[in-house]
């Protein structure tokens, strides 16, 4: 008999099927039988459990002194109910619950209180309803000082193919060697029609596993530019400049922002078909192992244990590149004119390849193990994408008349599907809009305003979705429910609340951008924040290789300042299937348990707009004053 070590990340699982169905008729009778398990040395280890969330739902890090303060109570009664704000022993102030009644999206019958008339600053206020009281928060200026700076440093602790340590790292458990220095020269998979290898060492991991996607990295480092583009544009880009983000390239006269995105643009620069090669100047889709990898992993152990191959390229990938380079050409220039000069040269040459090749779609049903699809059916959005951001950069008629005859032109989204939503990593013609809207000298301001308003349109229905909620959230479930990433829905949609507050100046757009944070920390079904490292239930347990302290003891926990794709109705993972979930209120579909990856995955495009958002709250929420 062999024995080794404990490994405390094992599992024994039975897959069925998914891709391993093709071409098998369905229905099929799957049996079982007399399967028996036993090891009397195991010692199972104790389920963590939570403290029991507070009726009474409030942001757990708190209020800014002049914006409208609401939180929400759930109790069954249909009268009026007497409420009391407290600081220590004092009392503050004192009123009655506003009924709102039941709420469709959580399941709760909700009574709101409305608390705005407190502006004093201070710590330790509670809110108490009936024998209740809700967690202690803060009324502040500076609420999200300090998370516009942890969410934006998640994409350094996910860096690829560069070691994260000290002082950078924050603390030493989060510190590791370099991650996959072997992407240096990644070969095409068997079926990827190539025969070269690529250095796609830069970029982030994309989410829970140490994958590397176009599509979605796309997305992702357009945020962070685009949150670069309008701090420049106001004048109001100080918190980020050299020297104010704790990374390494701190001190090269270059914003530190525009470094972390760099780290991303070098990935998606490299994932370009050579010249001379088949498809030559596209986009491979994506790269990643061969096989999925298991929890408790970090990326440099992962390299030992995993081959990794370039996947098949993609009109999508190609048209990504293309959007994200031309953006990066024209914000990198005053900075480093050879890099925009080089981003320039890809987007425009990957432009040209798409036009030749509109319609190479990546596999939606990719079965190479070890990353998921990502696959864009649909891809008109990412031409008009990609011929705004070369517009916008190169000022040039013949990207103008590819925007201007575009459907997308002056049809902002506010639907994806029947969901109330603008964008996500596949739906990506808002993003076009919105950087027309904000480049300056592009066209006339007549032209410019009416894609402005079209985007304050936008916002006025995430406003009227607001006063629809119980959780005054802005956002809605669709026939099915909550889609998997909910709460990135949340938060892309107050990027267009800002952006409308930008463009109106109206309070009402700010204070629907504050809803947001105030859902995303606590004010909600579970009482939950869906953050990590803030709030008094904070999100513990991420899906996450290396933040695995869960299920391994070697390993840490997630740092602050990751945010959870938070409920999911569809429920996709074996963990929340067995948790008593099924039948949940769409709020309600969601367990912070790291094998919850449905539910509980984090993502470099989820916390992308997380960076935007709180940046923009710190810099306009002291301003906001309630009716």
């Amino acid at each position: 008999m062999h024995r080794a070590a404990d490994d405390p990340t094992v599992e024994f699982a039975l897959h069925m099927g998914g891709n391993m169905l093709r071409g098998v008729t369905l229905p099929i009778t799957v049996c079982i039988d007399e399967v028996y398990l036993s090891d009397p040395a195991y010692v199972p280890k104790a389920e963590e459990t939570s403290s029991q969330a507070s009726a009474v739902r409030v942001n757990q890090v708190g209020y800014f002194p002049g914006a409208t303060k609401i939180a929400a109570v759930v109790d069954a009664s249909t009268a009026p109910l007497a409420w009391r704000l407290t600081q220590g022993s004092q009392l503050v102030t004192e009123g009655k619950t506003e009924v709102f009644g039941p709420d469709a999206a959580s399941g709760d019958n909700i009574h709101i209180v409305d608390f705005s008339s407190v502006h004093a600053p201070g710590q330790d206020y509670v809110l108490e309803v009936g024998a209740e009281k809700s967690p202690a928060f803060s009324i502040k200026r500076d609420l999200y000082s300090k998370l516009k700076y942890d969410a934006l440093h998640y994409f350094y602790h996910n860096r690829s193919g560069i070691e994260i340590k000290m002082p950078y790292a924050g603390e030493s458990q989060w510190a590791r060697p370099a991650g996959h220095v072997s992407d240096r020269a990644v070969p095409c998979a068997a079926d990827a029609g190539c025969n070269y290898k690529l250095d796609v060492s830069k970029g982030w991991y994309d989410a829970g596993d140490h994958g590397k996607y176009v599509v979605n990295g796309g997305i992702a480092v357009w945020t962070l530019m685009n949150q670069f583009e309008r701090m420049k544009l106001k004048g109001t880009l100080a918190p980020f400049d050299d020297g104010k983000l704790n990374v390494p390239e701190a001190g090269n006269k270059v914003p530190d922002l525009l470094d972390e995105a760099r780290w991303e643009m070098e990935f998606l620069l490299g994932m370009q078909v050579p010249e001379g090669e088949p498809h030559a100047f596209m986009v491979h889709h994506k790269m990643h192992d061969t096989a999925w990898t298991g929890l408790g992993l970090a990326p440099h152990e992962a390299e030992r244990l995993m081959k990794r191959a370039l996947r098949p390229v993609s009109t999508a990938a190609t048209l990504n590149l293309v959007a994200t380079a031309a953006q990066a050409a024209r914000l990198f220039l005053p900075y480093d004119a050879v890099f925009a000069q080089r981003c320039l040269a890809a987007a425009e040459r990957a432009y040209r390849a798409a036009l030749k090749e509109p319609q190479l779609l990546a596999d939606p049903d990719d079965s190479q193990g070890g990353g998921g699809p990502y696959s864009d059916q649909q891809l008109a959005d990412d031409f008009y994408w990609a011929a705004a951001e070369l517009w916008a950069t190169t000022k040039r008629e013949e990207y103008s008349r590819d925007v201007r005859k575009s459907r997308f032109f002056r049809n902002f989204p506010q639907k994806i599907g029947d969901l109330p939503s603008s964008m996500t990593w596949a739906d990506t013609a808002a993003l076009g809009t919105m950087s027309l809207s904000l480049v300056p000298g592009l066209m006339s301001p007549a032209a410019q305003k009416v894609l402005r308003n079209q985007l304050v349109a936008a916002a006025d229905g995430y406003l009227k979705l607001i006063s629809e909620q119980g959780y005054r959230v802005p956002f809605a479930p669709g026939k099915d429910g909550y889609p998997w990433g909910s709460n990135s829905f949340v938060i892309n949609n107050a990027i267009v609340l800002s952006y409308a507050y930008d463009f109106t100046g109206e309070d009402k757009y700010l204070e629907g951008v504050i809803a947001a944070l105030d859902y995303l920390l606590g004010r909600n079904a579970l009482g939950q924040s869906y953050i990590s490292g803030y709030g008094s239930r904070p999100l513990r347990h991420p899906h996450h290789r290396f933040w695995a302290q869960q299920v391994d003891a070697r390993y840490p926990a997630a740092p602050p300042g990751a945010l959870s794709g938070g409920p999911n109705s569809s429920l996709q993972d074996p963990y929340v299937q067995a948790a008593g979930l099924s039948g949940c209120a769409p709020q309600k579909c969601f367990y912070d348990h790291i094998e919850a990856w449905s539910v509980n995955e984090i993502t470099i495009n989820w916390n992308a707009p997380l960076a935007w958002v709180t940046a923009f709250l710190d810099e306009q929420g002291p301003a906001a004053k309630a009716k």
